[in-house]
């Protein structure tokens, strides 16, 4: 189960493990090994030249159609094949960061499960690192769908996923598992032993397409019309958890723990593929609304400049609405914004008798704000979006020739959400004032 902890986790020491790959038949090894925070889950293949590295972060996941019942990973053109099983171990193992390396294009298939992995990863224990766990929000609803497959995702606070199996025989009829994966439900008891299957036709199909060369009746349950053919269940609803196993394995190509409710009904890895991209696509689009830092490092005050702020906040002219931080700590900071006739709101907000607009205002109090959110070694690379206003009131009008103080300071500040208690001056008096708050994702 995934750990309680924000913080990110490697493996404690060194794993080794050996098997055959399931569809090429093809003996390989794999060592996994410990590596530093913001690596994310790393393969590289050792029997290749150079030995090229496969990022799960950057990699692209091959359309189905060319990686049958299998989820592969691909970077200029090295694949890593057959991933899903060991990727939901690593979630199980709370592993956010490791090295990989495999000695050939797929991973073991041991015995159809994520176990043999899980069990090993628990064994070789896992070491926290300085650095905050990257995790997945959702802000709306994500939909994709195939045929009778679909799968939607809704915002939570923690993983839940739920799965529907109906296919036509005795045994794959109408299964239904749903597990919250917060410690409620145990991934080493519940969903990985689950083993990977098919039907007795499809396996004749598989093998005859050059696919399946390394299953047997050990590590694949083949149903035939009477039943599972040389093997028997762990539980009565194998089949379902293992299409949760898959899924999970798969989400976690997203290279973050994500948050969220996924309802998927009779989905396999092409569905789960889809979703990954649209999953992608929309946080791309989320990005777009989001505040991050321009800069990789953290500024050092107690002033900064224009130069510097550009360094801090990704705004331009005209909407950069800060001139200069005079004050800057941890938890505070005061920049200043000179209002002349010649910024450009002038020209359209009651040109006759120019006032600032209060929702600039409002603008100005929470790029001081994001200055202090995103000037923190543990935000580097987040994104800060607005969630609320609360209690805010224009107190007189700010109008050209006013000299704005921005005043900012760090109210409650947790891993994914933050507080800036702000207000604006002229002369001393305050003209605005507000409780701003922001959501921090990756």
């Amino acid at each position: 189960m995934t750990s309680e902890t924000d913080h990110q986790r490697t493996l404690a020491k060194p794993v080794f493990m050996n098997g055959v790959g399931l569809h090429t038949g093809e003996p390989v090894s794999v060592r996994v090994l410990p590596s530093p925070p913001d690596t994310g889950i790393m393969f590289i293949r050792t029997d290749l030249p150079h030995r090229p590295s496969i990022s799960v972060k950057s990699a692209q996941v091959v359309d189905v159609g060319k990686s049958v019942r299998r989820t592969t990973l691909s970077k200029d053109g090295v694949e890593v094949q057959t991933v899903e099983h060991f990727m939901a171990s690593l979630w199980g193992a709370g592993i956010d960061n490791a090295y990989v390396e495999v000695t050939g294009v797929e991973l073991p298939g041991l015995d159809g499960s994520a176990l043999p992995f899980f069990q090993q990863l628990k064994a070789a224990g896992t070491s926290e690192q300085p650095m905050p766990r990257r995790y997945f929000s959702l802000r709306e609803p994500v939909f994709v769908e195939e045929g009778e497959a679909c799968i939607g995702v809704f915002p939570g606070r923690t993983l839940q996923i739920s799965y529907t199996l109906s296919y036509p025989h005795p045994l794959l009829r109408s299964q239904f598992v749903s597990y919250r994966l917060n410690g409620e439900a145990s991934f080493e008891e519940a969903i990985a032993p689950a083993r990977t299957f098919c039907l007795q036709e499809e396996a004749e199909a598989l093998r005859a397409a050059g696919f399946g060369k390394g299953a047997t009746a050990d590590n694949t349950l083949v149903l035939g019309a009477d039943g599972v053919l040389q093997n028997s269940l762990r539980f009565e609803d194998e089949f379902a958890r293992h299409k949760v196993l898959d899924l999970l394995g798969d989400l976690y190509l997203l290279g973050a723990h994500l948050q969220a409710h996924v309802i998927a009904v009779k989905s396999g890895h092409g569905l789960n593929v889809k979703l990954l991209k649209k999953l992608d696509q929309a946080l791309a689009q989320w990005k777009l609304g989001a505040l991050q830092s321009a800069t990789s490092g953290v500024m050092v005050g107690p002033q900064l400049d224009i130069m510097q702020i550009q360094k801090i906040l990704p705004h331009r002219y005209p909407f950069l609405l800060v001139d200069r931080i005079i004050e800057l700590t941890e938890r505070r900071a005061v920049g200043l914004k000179c209002v002349t006739i010649n910024d450009y709101f002038f020209r359209g907000h009651f040109p006759d008798r120019p006032v600032m607009p209060g929702v600039l205002l409002v603008e100005a109090m929470a790029q001081v704000g994001g200055i202090i959110m995103l000037n923190k070694e543990e935000h580097r690379g987040k994104f800060a979006y607005f969630m609320s206003v609360d209690h805010v009131k224009f107190r007189k009008p700010v109008v050209p020739g006013d000299l704005l103080v921005l005043e900012a300071e760090l109210g409650k500040l947790r891993s994914r959400t933050g507080q800036v208690v702000s207000r604006a001056l002229v002369d001393g008096k305050v003209v605005c004032e507000g409780e701003l708050w922001f959501a921090l994702t990756e």
